[in-house]
């Protein structure tokens, strides 16, 4: 009895490490696919918010963007800079805040510019 009781576990040990080890070579695979997705700019987004310390999540928050656009980010930021000035009773941290993410915002535009001038049209790119 002893006997079939261990052998009903080791061999559900061993599937569910077979599934296990499936699983995880799943979701390495999709995780470099991703990685190749994002290319160039991921890699240099990621590098910018290291750069500036501030994602770019965090600053399309603080200028209360949601789309990239120059125009956008000019209003917004020129809007908060003025309301957070130290001469109106503003905070200097908030301002510094506004700076820094409008920093992050313009640098991630001139990344998706470079990358966007880098890569062939849709219609010429090769078919895999």
């Amino acid at each position: 009895m002893a006997k079939y009781l261990a052998q009903i576990v080791v061999m559900g040990v061993q599937v569910v490490g077979r599934a296990f080890a499936r699983a995880l070579r799943q979701e390495f695979a999709a995780s470099q696919e991703a990685a190749r997705a994002r290319g160039r700019a991921g890699k240099e987004s990621a590098a910018a918010s290291s750069i500036t310390g501030m994602t770019l999540q965090e600053a399309q928050q603080i200028l209360n963007i949601t789309t990239l656009t120059p125009e956008e980010i000019q209003k917004n930021y020129e809007h908060l800079f003025k309301v957070n000035d130290k001469s109106v009773g503003g905070s200097f941290y908030l301002q510094s805040k506004v700076v820094r993410a409008k920093e992050r915002l313009e640098e991630e535009l001139n990344i998706r510019n470079v990358d966007n001038q880098t890569k062939p049209p849709q219609d010429q790119q090769p078919q895999t």
